[in-house]
Order: C-alpha cells, then structure tokens, then sequence
C-alpha cells in the first residue's frame, strides 16, 4: 500500500511530460517500456505417451455424464474418443471390466512444495506474514519440486493442482497451477497458459496476525478498509500505465510509470488476467467480497473453506462464483463454527453453481475422491439423490472452472487432454485405489509397476525407517 509515495512523482512527471510533448512533437520516442508478464515461464513437455486404450469399464466424463461399459480412447495426448467398441491400430489396450475411469483428479488448494513434507521449519515458505499486502510475492517461487508430497498426490489420482501461498494477509500473494509431474523445477511442472491466481483473505486470519502487532487490520471493517484502500491504488496504477501506452501510441514521448510488483499483481485482476481465489468462510463475508469486486469492476473469483456456502448458494451462483469446501472440516475456529455436512450438495444444488471439493492438506489430497464420497453419502442421507456422476464434477471439471482451464483439462471431451484415471472400482468407496494414472496421455502412475512410481530426489538414499523394537510380551 505504498503506492502514493511511488505513484505521485510518476504522476508529476507524466504531466511534465505531456507538457513537454506538446511544444516538442518532433521529439525522438525513446524505447516503449512494457512489463513481461510471464518471466518463468512454464517448460513442461509432455512424457513420451501411446496410444491407449481402455476397454469395457464405467466412464464418469466429469461433465455429468456416466457411460457404462465403455471405451476411451487416448490419442497423441487428447481424448479421442468414448463410446463402444472402439478400437485403434496399435494402441496399447488396458481391461477396465470391473474398474471405472474418470478425468484426472484437481485439487484447487494445495500447499505441496511450499509446505513439504517433511514439514521442516528450513522448508517452510508458504505464508510470507510481514505485511497485510504481499502482493508481490509468487508461490513459485517457494516450491520445493522435490516434495515427496507430489508423488503421494498422484497416486491418489491427483493430475493437477493450485499451488497457494496461506492465508494470513489481506492479499497472500499469487498461486500458481501445476501439472502433477515429476520436474527438477518447478517450471517443469507448470500448466502451460495457465492464469495465475491471487490468494486473499476474509475474517480472522489477517485481523488477528496484524491486530496483534497494532497494525491494520485489527477487525473486519479494517479488513475491508486494506481491501478497498489497495484497489483504489491498483486502479491508479493501471490508468497510469493506460494513459502511458495512449500517449506512446500516439507518438508522444511520455515517462513511464514506476514498477510496482504488488500492483502488478493487482492490475492483472482487474485486466481479467489473474484469477481471485479468497479464503473466506462466513456467508456475510463473501457477499460483501461480491460487493467489493463490484465497487472496483473485477470478478470475485472462487471462495476457499466457504463452511458458509450453503447460506447463499443463490448468491455465489447468480455471480458466477466458484466454492470450494470441505466434507466435514468444522469448528476449529469460530468462523468455522456454522457447518453442515450437505454444505457441498446445498451449493450444488443451485443452477449455475459451481461447487467444488479441496483438499488445504497434503495428506487429505491423497484422497480427494472420497472426500467427495463423504459429500454424496450424507447428502443423499438427507434427502438429496445425487449421483457419482454429478459428484465427480466437484474434483474435476468445477475445479478446472475455478482455475481457468476447463477448456483444456477437467473431463473427458473429446479433444482435451488426456488426464485420466483408471480406479479398481467406484471412486467413491472407502476402498477405491487409482490403478493408473494420465497426464496428457503419458502414464505417470501404476500400483503394480515401480517404473511408474516416481521418487523424489529427496527419498533416493534414504533408509528406511526400521521397525520399533518389539517388547517383551507384544
């Protein structure tokens, strides 16, 4: 929030220079100064891959839709086709009788890389807490690719994930996506055109960590004062850059505006670049968030831990929000406290909904199909008759809407990419297992072949933990 110091002289001399312009129009134009907007870009290639082909099994598209005794075929890294008694010269053929296959599973909140396992204090880098706005700083460039964390993801079917910053300031910083790919860096594992995210937070997270230290926020209303105080600079400072590059091109030789990277981050919203995912739990909190996207002309985004979803799911639907939520995480603060266990399905249940199932933990990713299940199996206790169908949209293709990238990934339509899982039953159940894993069409895990089985660096040399000794008796 330190713009007005950094913008004003900017403003001066822009002025100064306009004034200039006019009584010099044969100026020379000096060089036009422009911001690379992707400085790390992503190198992931796609793992040599086969034709494959999966035969006689029970298909969830994520779109909704369930074909039983089905095929799907996987060509040259995309979904070429589903349907019946398809065949392909050469492909190599997988039977699924028995099994199901579903599109690549996508967690939409993950700390994996930025909080590694082992979660050592040296490793440690997802939360920079040292100022309300920490707009500048990027996830990426935390991640410890390494993160035997990853490897754990995958074989819980987990093909791509968002990679937050935490969730102590007004604005975290931004968040990346990343192909669930084993990479020595992490521009490696990049989704390639992937938007970037911009993490904030609502409640008592910022107004507890800066009220402690007497700085603002303290309470929720300071909390949205920071909000609307750093995007009526960030509007500033994308005017500032717009009437630069209108002068510019209109052969005048105006000064740039300074470089700010925190309001780099935040033009990028409000030029629809970079996508908002907040955390936020309560129902008057997010309206307000709605609110606030209004007041300064950008889209509200996907809200994270939403416990309160259920409370305005016409809301968040007639907005186009996405809400990512637990099954049954509750209670451990106050503004966690008002849960229901039909939080997802209520969400759901509204046309033009996205709702979404995330995991926040390196562990719970493991299993992010069964979070799904817990979902479906208490809603349907309490009177609602979804199916697994519907419910595997809340880890794939809701979760792709969220991140900007459903048109390239999160269901299995012909013609996007080949992120596959082929399950030993309905994924479901208690005792679902991913059998194989896809990403663009490359088979990057198999429970039953260690050469599909990556290990991080980290583990190679590592001993085992021995076994405890046993005592007397046991």
């Amino acid at each position: 929030m330190h713009i007005k110091q950094s913008i004003a002289p900017t403003l001066l001399a822009l002025s100064v220079s306009l004034a200039l312009s006019g009584c010099l129009e044969s100026e020379q134009q000096d060089p036009k100064v422009s911001i690379n907007k992707n400085p790390y870009p992503s190198t992931y290639q796609p793992i040599p891959k086969q034709t494959t082909l999966i035969k006689n099994t029970t298909v969830l598209i994520g779109n909704g839709e369930r074909f039983d005794n089905a095929d799907v075929l996987m060509t040259d890294g995309k979904i070429s086709q589903v349907g019946k008694n398809l065949s392909a010269a050469g492909a190599v053929e997988i039977d699924g009788t028995d099994k199901w296959v579903t599109p690549g599973v996508i967690d939409v909140h993950s700390h994996l890389g930025v909080y590694p396992s082992p979660s050592a204090e040296s490793h440690s880098d997802g939360n920079e807490m040292s100022s309300p706005n920490t707009s500048e700083v990027w996830s990426e460039h935390s991640i410890w690719p390494q993160d035997p964390g990853f490897n754990a993801a995958r074989a819980g079917g987990v093909t791509t994930m968002q990679i937050l910053p935490g969730s102590a300031n007004l604005f975290g910083g931004r968040g990346v996506t990343l192909r669930n790919v084993s990479s020595h860096t992490m521009q490696g594992m990049k989704f390639p055109e992937a938007p970037y995210g911009l993490k904030m937070a609502c409640g008592e997270n910022p107004k507890r960590v800066y009220g402690s230290r007497k700085i603002l926020p303290s309470t929720r209303m300071g909390n949205m004062a920071g909000y609307r105080m750093a995007w009526a600079e960030a509007t500033e400072y994308k005017h500032a850059w717009e009437k630069y590059d209108r002068d510019y091109e209109a052969g005048k030789n105006p000064l740039a505006p300074a470089r700010d990277l925190e309001l780099d981050t935040l033009r990028g919203v409000l030029d629809g670049e970079i996508l908002i995912h907040n955390h936020c739990y309560k129902a008057e909190e997010m309206a307000m968030m709605i609110d606030l996207g209004k007041e300064f002309n950008y889209q509200s985004g996907t809200f994270h831990h939403a416990i309160e979803g259920y409370k305005i799911a016409d809301l968040l639907a007639e907005n186009g929000n996405c809400a990512a939520m637990w099954p049954d995480w509750w209670g451990f603060k106050m503004e966690a406290y008002d849960m229901i266990h039909e939080n997802v399905a209520v969400v759901n249940a509204v046309k033009n909904s996205c709702a979404i199932v995330h995991s926040d933990s390196n562990s719970t990713i493991q299993r992010l199909n069964q979070e799904a299940g817990k979902v479906m199996y208490r809603a349907n206790e309490n009177g609602f008759a979804l199916k697994p169908a519907e419910a595997i949209r809340w880890i794939t293709l809701n979760a792709a809407k969220s991140l900007g990238i459903d048109d390239k990934t999160g269901s299995l339509e012909v013609g996007k990419n080949a992120d596959v899982v082929l399950w030993n039953q309905s994924p479901f159940s208690v005792y679902a297992q991913a059998e194989q894993v896809f990403v663009d069409g490359a088979k990057v895990y198999d429970r039953f072949d260690d050469k599909y089985q990556a290990t991080s660096d980290f583990m190679l040399g590592q001993a085992e933990v021995p076994a405890l000794p046993k005592k007397g008796g046991q």
